[in-house]
Protein backbone atom coordinates (compact mmCIF):
# COMPACT_ATOMS: atom_id res chain seq x y z
CA UNK A 1 0.00 0.00 0.00
CA UNK A 2 1.09 3.47 -0.78
CA UNK A 3 0.94 6.02 1.96
CA UNK A 4 -2.30 7.41 0.34
CA UNK A 5 -4.18 3.88 0.08
CA UNK A 6 -3.09 3.36 3.90
CA UNK A 7 -4.59 6.18 5.16
CA UNK A 8 -7.67 6.51 2.93
CA UNK A 9 -8.86 2.69 3.94
CA UNK A 10 -7.65 3.38 7.66
CA UNK A 11 -9.57 6.53 7.27
CA UNK A 12 -12.82 5.53 6.07
CA UNK A 13 -12.40 2.08 8.04
CA UNK A 14 -12.57 4.03 11.22
CA UNK A 15 -15.00 6.44 10.28
CA UNK A 16 -17.20 3.53 8.99
CA UNK A 17 -16.19 1.50 12.14
CA UNK A 18 -17.43 4.46 14.80
CA UNK A 19 -20.28 5.23 12.76
CA UNK A 20 -21.68 1.48 13.37
CA UNK A 21 -20.47 1.95 17.16
CA UNK A 22 -22.60 4.64 17.75
CA UNK A 23 -25.50 3.42 15.69
CA UNK A 24 -25.63 0.27 17.25
CA UNK A 25 -25.65 1.23 20.72
CA UNK A 26 -28.98 1.86 20.22
CA UNK A 27 -29.83 -1.57 19.72
CA UNK A 28 -27.86 -2.65 22.39
CA UNK A 29 -30.26 -0.81 25.00
CA UNK A 30 -33.25 -0.67 23.64
CA UNK A 31 -34.89 -3.26 25.98
CA UNK A 32 -33.95 -0.84 28.47
CA UNK A 33 -34.75 2.29 27.12
CA UNK A 34 -39.06 0.61 26.21
CA UNK A 35 -38.57 -0.20 30.37
CA UNK A 36 -37.35 3.01 31.91
CA UNK A 37 -39.01 5.52 29.25
CA UNK A 38 -42.49 3.52 29.04
CA UNK A 39 -42.57 2.71 24.90
CA UNK A 40 -43.65 0.54 23.34
CA UNK A 41 -42.12 -1.94 20.73
CA UNK A 42 -43.78 -0.08 17.73
CA UNK A 43 -42.18 3.45 19.42
CA UNK A 44 -39.14 1.71 19.73
CA UNK A 45 -38.49 0.40 16.04
CA UNK A 46 -39.75 4.01 14.88
CA UNK A 47 -37.17 5.79 17.17
CA UNK A 48 -34.90 3.70 14.92
CA UNK A 49 -36.09 4.48 11.71
CA UNK A 50 -36.49 7.98 12.48
CA UNK A 51 -32.62 7.44 12.56
CA UNK A 52 -32.65 6.03 9.16
CA UNK A 53 -34.84 8.66 7.17
CA UNK A 54 -31.99 11.36 8.76
CA UNK A 55 -29.52 9.36 7.44
CA UNK A 56 -30.58 9.09 4.03
CA UNK A 57 -30.83 13.04 4.12
CA UNK A 58 -27.79 13.33 5.38
CA UNK A 59 -26.42 11.32 3.23
CA UNK A 60 -27.82 12.93 0.04
CA UNK A 61 -26.52 16.49 1.24
CA UNK A 62 -22.92 14.87 2.08
CA UNK A 63 -22.58 13.50 -0.97
CA UNK A 64 -23.23 17.26 -2.73
CA UNK A 65 -21.03 18.45 -0.45
CA UNK A 66 -18.09 15.72 -1.03
CA UNK A 67 -18.00 16.07 -4.72
CA UNK A 68 -17.62 19.84 -3.88
CA UNK A 69 -15.09 20.11 -0.57
CA UNK A 70 -13.48 16.35 -1.00
CA UNK A 71 -14.03 13.25 0.98
CA UNK A 72 -11.77 13.56 4.05
CA UNK A 73 -12.98 16.92 4.97
CA UNK A 74 -16.65 15.52 4.39
CA UNK A 75 -15.86 12.36 6.01
CA UNK A 76 -14.59 14.16 9.27
CA UNK A 77 -17.69 16.81 9.49
CA UNK A 78 -20.23 14.17 9.04
CA UNK A 79 -18.06 11.94 12.17
CA UNK A 80 -18.27 15.13 14.78
CA UNK A 81 -22.25 15.27 13.98
CA UNK A 82 -22.88 11.78 14.95
CA UNK A 83 -20.49 11.41 17.85
CA UNK A 84 -22.06 14.56 19.88
CA UNK A 85 -25.31 13.26 19.04
CA UNK A 86 -24.79 10.43 20.14
CA UNK A 87 -23.59 11.67 23.60
CA UNK A 88 -26.70 13.59 23.84
CA UNK A 89 -29.02 10.95 23.54
CA UNK A 90 -28.09 10.13 27.55
CA UNK A 91 -29.30 13.39 28.21
CA UNK A 92 -32.78 12.48 26.89
CA UNK A 93 -35.76 12.19 29.42
CA UNK A 94 -38.83 11.82 27.06
CA UNK A 95 -39.02 10.45 23.89
CA UNK A 96 -39.17 13.62 21.98
CA UNK A 97 -35.90 14.60 23.16
CA UNK A 98 -34.82 11.41 22.22
CA UNK A 99 -36.14 11.49 18.80
CA UNK A 100 -34.10 15.09 18.01
CA UNK A 101 -30.81 13.97 19.24
CA UNK A 102 -31.67 10.63 16.81
CA UNK A 103 -32.48 12.61 13.98
CA UNK A 104 -29.27 14.85 14.34
CA UNK A 105 -27.56 11.66 14.64
CA UNK A 106 -28.86 10.11 11.77
CA UNK A 107 -27.42 13.19 9.48
CA UNK A 108 -24.09 12.44 10.48
CA UNK A 109 -24.25 9.02 10.22
CA UNK A 110 -25.66 9.32 6.10
CA UNK A 111 -22.89 11.22 5.55
CA UNK A 112 -19.70 9.13 6.80
CA UNK A 113 -20.39 6.18 4.09
CA UNK A 114 -20.77 8.16 1.16
CA UNK A 115 -17.20 10.53 1.65
CA UNK A 116 -15.54 7.40 3.28
CA UNK A 117 -16.92 5.05 0.24
CA UNK A 118 -15.44 7.35 -2.29
CA UNK A 119 -12.70 8.76 -0.76
CA UNK A 120 -11.40 4.65 -0.51
CA UNK A 121 -13.07 3.60 -3.97
CA UNK A 122 -11.05 6.89 -5.80
CA UNK A 123 -7.56 6.17 -3.93
CA UNK A 124 -7.00 2.28 -4.75
CA UNK A 125 -6.57 0.49 -8.36
CA UNK A 126 -9.09 -1.44 -9.69
CA UNK A 127 -7.53 -4.65 -9.12
CA UNK A 128 -7.90 -4.14 -5.35
CA UNK A 129 -10.91 -2.04 -4.81
CA UNK A 130 -13.20 -4.89 -4.13
CA UNK A 131 -10.91 -5.68 -1.34
CA UNK A 132 -10.23 -2.30 -0.13
CA UNK A 133 -14.03 -1.81 -0.17
CA UNK A 134 -14.49 -4.96 1.78
CA UNK A 135 -11.94 -4.04 4.50
CA UNK A 136 -13.74 -0.49 4.75
CA UNK A 137 -17.04 -2.19 5.06
CA UNK A 138 -15.90 -4.77 7.88
CA UNK A 139 -15.10 -2.34 10.00
CA UNK A 140 -18.29 -1.80 10.44
CA UNK A 141 -18.67 -5.69 12.14
CA UNK A 142 -15.84 -4.52 14.73
CA UNK A 143 -18.02 -1.23 15.11
CA UNK A 144 -20.77 -3.61 16.54
CA UNK A 145 -18.75 -6.05 18.31
CA UNK A 146 -17.05 -2.50 19.97
CA UNK A 147 -20.44 -1.37 20.83
CA UNK A 148 -21.86 -5.13 22.77
CA UNK A 149 -18.46 -4.85 24.35
CA UNK A 150 -19.22 -1.52 25.95
CA UNK A 151 -22.57 -2.14 26.42
CA UNK A 152 -21.47 -4.98 28.49
CA UNK A 153 -19.31 -3.27 30.97
CA UNK A 154 -21.08 -0.12 31.07
CA UNK A 155 -24.93 -0.90 31.11
CA UNK A 156 -25.14 -2.96 34.44
CA UNK A 157 -22.71 0.36 36.26
CA UNK A 158 -24.46 3.57 34.64
CA UNK A 159 -27.27 2.07 32.98
CA UNK A 160 -28.53 2.99 28.92
CA UNK A 161 -26.89 6.47 29.81
CA UNK A 162 -23.52 5.94 30.28
CA UNK A 163 -23.59 3.80 27.13
CA UNK A 164 -24.26 6.88 24.83
CA UNK A 165 -22.06 9.29 27.07
CA UNK A 166 -19.34 6.99 25.57
CA UNK A 167 -20.63 7.73 22.25
CA UNK A 168 -18.78 10.80 21.87
CA UNK A 169 -15.20 9.35 22.09
CA UNK A 170 -14.94 8.87 18.05
CA UNK A 171 -15.19 13.02 17.71
CA UNK A 172 -11.56 12.66 18.23
CA UNK A 173 -11.02 10.94 15.39
CA UNK A 174 -11.98 13.48 12.80
CA UNK A 175 -9.16 15.53 14.27
CA UNK A 176 -6.49 12.90 12.60
CA UNK A 177 -8.29 12.57 9.35
CA UNK A 178 -8.08 16.31 8.72
CA UNK A 179 -4.82 16.32 9.27
CA UNK A 180 -3.22 13.01 7.95
CA UNK A 181 -6.08 12.25 5.21
CA UNK A 182 -5.46 14.15 1.73
CA UNK A 183 -7.85 13.78 -1.14
CA UNK A 184 -7.56 11.41 -3.86
CA UNK A 185 -5.81 12.38 -6.89
CA UNK A 186 -8.54 11.93 -9.55
CA UNK A 187 -10.36 14.60 -7.49
CA UNK A 188 -7.93 17.18 -7.10
CA UNK A 189 -6.94 16.98 -11.02
CA UNK A 190 -10.56 17.20 -11.97
CA UNK A 191 -11.39 20.26 -9.53
CA UNK A 192 -7.70 21.88 -10.34
CA UNK A 193 -7.76 21.73 -14.28
CA UNK A 194 -11.69 21.95 -14.67
CA UNK A 195 -13.21 23.38 -11.54
CA UNK A 196 -15.33 20.22 -12.46
CA UNK A 197 -16.44 19.18 -9.01
CA UNK A 198 -18.14 22.60 -8.08
CA UNK A 199 -19.49 23.25 -11.38
CA UNK A 200 -21.12 20.14 -11.82
CA UNK A 201 -25.04 20.40 -12.29
CA UNK A 202 -27.41 17.66 -10.34
CA UNK A 203 -29.45 17.34 -13.71
CA UNK A 204 -26.54 15.08 -14.90
CA UNK A 205 -27.85 12.28 -12.61
CA UNK A 206 -30.73 12.24 -15.00
CA UNK A 207 -28.25 11.59 -18.09
CA UNK A 208 -29.55 8.46 -19.58
CA UNK A 209 -26.41 6.34 -18.95
CA UNK A 210 -26.19 7.32 -15.47
CA UNK A 211 -30.50 7.20 -14.42
CA UNK A 212 -31.24 3.85 -15.05
CA UNK A 213 -28.32 1.96 -13.28
CA UNK A 214 -29.10 4.57 -10.44
CA UNK A 215 -32.50 4.17 -10.15
CA UNK A 216 -31.87 0.20 -10.30
CA UNK A 217 -28.95 0.33 -7.55
CA UNK A 218 -31.16 2.10 -5.51
CA UNK A 219 -34.04 -0.09 -5.75
CA UNK A 220 -31.52 -3.13 -4.75
CA UNK A 221 -29.87 -1.35 -2.10
CA UNK A 222 -33.58 -0.34 -0.89
CA UNK A 223 -34.87 -4.08 -0.20
CA UNK A 224 -31.37 -5.34 1.16
CA UNK A 225 -31.15 -2.24 3.44
CA UNK A 226 -34.89 -3.62 4.54
CA UNK A 227 -33.90 -6.53 5.51
CA UNK A 228 -30.76 -5.64 7.07
CA UNK A 229 -32.10 -2.93 9.34
CA UNK A 230 -35.33 -5.26 10.33
CA UNK A 231 -33.37 -7.99 11.49
CA UNK A 232 -30.38 -6.30 13.34
CA UNK A 233 -32.16 -3.58 14.65
CA UNK A 234 -34.38 -6.28 16.92
CA UNK A 235 -31.50 -9.16 17.11
CA UNK A 236 -30.41 -8.00 20.69
CA UNK A 237 -33.89 -7.05 21.97
CA UNK A 238 -34.84 -10.97 20.20
CA UNK A 239 -32.27 -12.59 22.28
CA UNK A 240 -33.60 -10.38 25.75
CA UNK A 241 -36.91 -10.10 25.83
CA UNK A 242 -39.22 -12.69 27.16
CA UNK A 243 -40.72 -15.60 25.47
CA UNK A 244 -44.04 -14.22 25.72
CA UNK A 245 -42.90 -11.32 23.48
CA UNK A 246 -41.62 -13.27 20.72
CA UNK A 247 -37.74 -12.78 22.46
CA UNK A 248 -35.75 -15.91 23.45
CA UNK A 249 -35.41 -14.78 27.37
CA UNK A 250 -31.34 -14.54 26.85
CA UNK A 251 -29.91 -12.99 30.25
CA UNK A 252 -27.54 -9.91 29.38
CA UNK A 253 -24.06 -11.93 29.92
CA UNK A 254 -25.42 -14.13 26.94
CA UNK A 255 -27.11 -11.71 24.96
CA UNK A 256 -24.00 -9.77 24.53
CA UNK A 257 -21.28 -12.41 24.00
CA UNK A 258 -23.48 -14.18 21.62
CA UNK A 259 -23.88 -10.57 19.85
CA UNK A 260 -19.82 -10.32 19.71
CA UNK A 261 -19.88 -13.79 18.04
CA UNK A 262 -22.42 -12.81 15.18
CA UNK A 263 -20.18 -10.32 15.41
CA UNK A 264 -17.34 -12.44 13.82
CA UNK A 265 -19.67 -13.59 11.32
CA UNK A 266 -20.52 -10.10 9.84
CA UNK A 267 -16.51 -9.53 9.35
CA UNK A 268 -15.77 -12.50 7.80
CA UNK A 269 -18.48 -11.83 5.62
CA UNK A 270 -17.98 -8.19 4.80
CA UNK A 271 -13.71 -9.36 3.98
CA UNK A 272 -14.30 -12.76 1.87
CA UNK A 273 -16.78 -10.74 0.08
CA UNK A 274 -14.35 -8.14 -1.54
CA UNK A 275 -11.69 -11.07 -2.19
CA UNK A 276 -14.22 -13.16 -3.98
CA UNK A 277 -15.97 -9.89 -5.45
CA UNK A 278 -12.10 -9.36 -7.32
CA UNK A 279 -12.13 -12.86 -8.53
CA UNK A 280 -15.79 -13.79 -9.50
CA UNK A 281 -17.16 -10.39 -9.85
CA UNK A 282 -19.34 -8.19 -7.86
CA UNK A 283 -23.05 -8.80 -9.09
CA UNK A 284 -22.89 -12.83 -8.69
CA UNK A 285 -21.47 -12.80 -5.41
CA UNK A 286 -24.04 -9.62 -4.72
CA UNK A 287 -25.86 -11.94 -5.73
CA UNK A 288 -25.30 -15.07 -3.76
CA UNK A 289 -25.02 -13.74 -0.80
CA UNK A 290 -28.91 -12.18 -0.56
CA UNK A 291 -30.15 -15.20 -1.84
CA UNK A 292 -28.44 -17.41 1.22
CA UNK A 293 -29.78 -14.54 3.16
CA UNK A 294 -32.89 -14.91 2.54
CA UNK A 295 -33.29 -18.53 3.18
CA UNK A 296 -31.99 -18.19 6.45
CA UNK A 297 -33.21 -15.48 7.84
CA UNK A 298 -36.84 -17.08 8.19
CA UNK A 299 -35.11 -19.88 9.75
CA UNK A 300 -33.47 -17.97 12.04
CA UNK A 301 -36.56 -16.51 13.70
CA UNK A 302 -38.09 -19.86 14.24
CA UNK A 303 -35.37 -21.49 15.63
CA UNK A 304 -35.87 -21.98 19.20
CA UNK A 305 -33.26 -23.83 21.31
CA UNK A 306 -30.53 -22.33 22.36
CA UNK A 307 -27.62 -23.82 20.72
CA UNK A 308 -29.39 -23.43 17.18
CA UNK A 309 -29.43 -19.57 18.14
CA UNK A 310 -25.48 -19.51 18.60
CA UNK A 311 -24.55 -21.58 15.56
CA UNK A 312 -26.55 -19.90 12.77
CA UNK A 313 -26.64 -16.39 13.93
CA UNK A 314 -22.90 -16.08 12.98
CA UNK A 315 -24.05 -17.54 9.56
CA UNK A 316 -26.95 -15.44 8.85
CA UNK A 317 -24.90 -12.16 10.02
CA UNK A 318 -22.08 -12.95 7.26
CA UNK A 319 -24.85 -13.25 4.21
CA UNK A 320 -27.21 -10.70 5.83
CA UNK A 321 -24.20 -7.91 6.07
CA UNK A 322 -21.67 -9.18 4.14
CA UNK A 323 -23.43 -8.45 0.97
CA UNK A 324 -22.94 -4.14 1.71
CA UNK A 325 -19.33 -4.59 0.79
CA UNK A 326 -20.20 -5.58 -2.89
CA UNK A 327 -22.49 -2.06 -2.91
CA UNK A 328 -19.72 0.39 -2.55
CA UNK A 329 -18.44 -1.41 -5.24
CA UNK A 330 -20.87 -1.46 -7.39
CA UNK A 331 -21.72 2.05 -7.14
CA UNK A 332 -18.27 3.39 -7.05
CA UNK A 333 -17.42 1.77 -10.83
CA UNK A 334 -21.21 2.91 -11.76
CA UNK A 335 -20.68 6.49 -11.64
CA UNK A 336 -18.00 9.11 -13.30
CA UNK A 337 -15.82 11.25 -10.21
CA UNK A 338 -17.26 14.63 -10.98
CA UNK A 339 -20.58 13.13 -10.06
CA UNK A 340 -19.74 9.91 -8.14
CA UNK A 341 -20.26 10.92 -4.49
CA UNK A 342 -23.30 12.57 -5.08
CA UNK A 343 -24.97 9.50 -6.92
CA UNK A 344 -23.34 7.20 -4.27
CA UNK A 345 -24.95 9.20 -1.64
CA UNK A 346 -28.25 9.35 -3.71
CA UNK A 347 -28.92 5.37 -4.60
CA UNK A 348 -27.34 4.64 -1.06
CA UNK A 349 -29.29 6.84 0.99
CA UNK A 350 -32.59 7.08 -0.43
CA UNK A 351 -32.62 3.43 -0.22
CA UNK A 352 -31.50 3.61 3.42
CA UNK A 353 -34.23 6.19 4.17
CA UNK A 354 -36.92 4.04 2.58
CA UNK A 355 -35.78 1.21 4.34
CA UNK A 356 -36.48 3.11 7.41
CA UNK A 357 -39.37 1.73 7.33
CA UNK A 358 -38.09 -1.44 8.51
CA UNK A 359 -37.43 -1.44 12.16
CA UNK A 360 -41.16 0.37 12.39
CA UNK A 361 -42.77 -2.58 10.48
CA UNK A 362 -41.27 -5.33 12.52
CA UNK A 363 -42.03 -3.78 15.56
CA UNK A 364 -45.65 -3.65 14.78
CA UNK A 365 -45.74 -6.95 12.96
CA UNK A 366 -44.46 -8.61 16.46
CA UNK A 367 -47.34 -7.73 18.57
CA UNK A 368 -49.38 -9.41 16.25
CA UNK A 369 -47.49 -12.33 15.53
CA UNK A 370 -44.23 -12.48 17.41
CA UNK A 371 -40.96 -11.03 16.91
CA UNK A 372 -39.13 -13.55 15.63
CA UNK A 373 -42.08 -14.65 12.79
CA UNK A 374 -41.80 -10.98 11.80
CA UNK A 375 -38.38 -12.38 10.03
CA UNK A 376 -40.36 -13.69 7.47
CA UNK A 377 -40.97 -10.64 5.78
CA UNK A 378 -37.40 -9.25 5.84
CA UNK A 379 -36.23 -12.80 4.16
CA UNK A 380 -38.72 -11.19 1.11
CA UNK A 381 -37.12 -8.47 1.32
CA UNK A 382 -33.52 -10.16 0.39
CA UNK A 383 -34.73 -11.69 -2.24
CA UNK A 384 -36.15 -9.13 -4.43
CA UNK A 385 -32.94 -7.32 -3.62
CA UNK A 386 -31.19 -10.50 -5.35
CA UNK A 387 -33.27 -10.66 -8.08
CA UNK A 388 -32.87 -6.90 -8.96
CA UNK A 389 -29.12 -7.83 -8.46
CA UNK A 390 -29.26 -9.56 -11.93
CA UNK A 391 -30.15 -6.53 -13.84
CA UNK A 392 -27.14 -4.39 -13.20
CA UNK A 393 -23.71 -5.03 -15.40
CA UNK A 394 -20.71 -6.15 -14.07
CA UNK A 395 -18.28 -3.63 -13.42
CA UNK A 396 -15.12 -5.72 -12.07
CA UNK A 397 -11.96 -4.49 -13.29
CA UNK A 398 -13.66 -1.18 -14.52
CA UNK A 399 -10.63 1.66 -14.59
CA UNK A 400 -12.29 5.01 -12.57
CA UNK A 401 -12.24 8.29 -14.92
Amino acid sequence: MTAAERNSLLAGGVGWMLDSFDVTLYAMVLAYLMRDLGISQKTGGMLASLTLIASAFGGVVFGFVADRIGRSRSLSTSIVIYSVATAACGFAHTVVVLAMFRIILGLGMGGEWTAGAALVAETWPAEHRGKALGLMQSTWAIGGMLAALVSWVVLPRWGWRGVFFVGVLPALVALWIQRRVSEPEIWKERENTTNAARSVPLRTLWRKDIRWNGLLATAMNTFGMLGYWGLFTWIPAYFSLPVSQGGRGLSIATTYSWLLIIGVGQWLGYVLFGFAADVFGRRGTYFGYLVVAAILTPIYGIVHGAIWLLILGPVVAFFGTGFFSGFSAITSELFPTEIRATAMGLSYNVGRGISAVAPFAVGALAIRVGLGRAFFMLGGAFLIAALLTLALPETKGKQLV
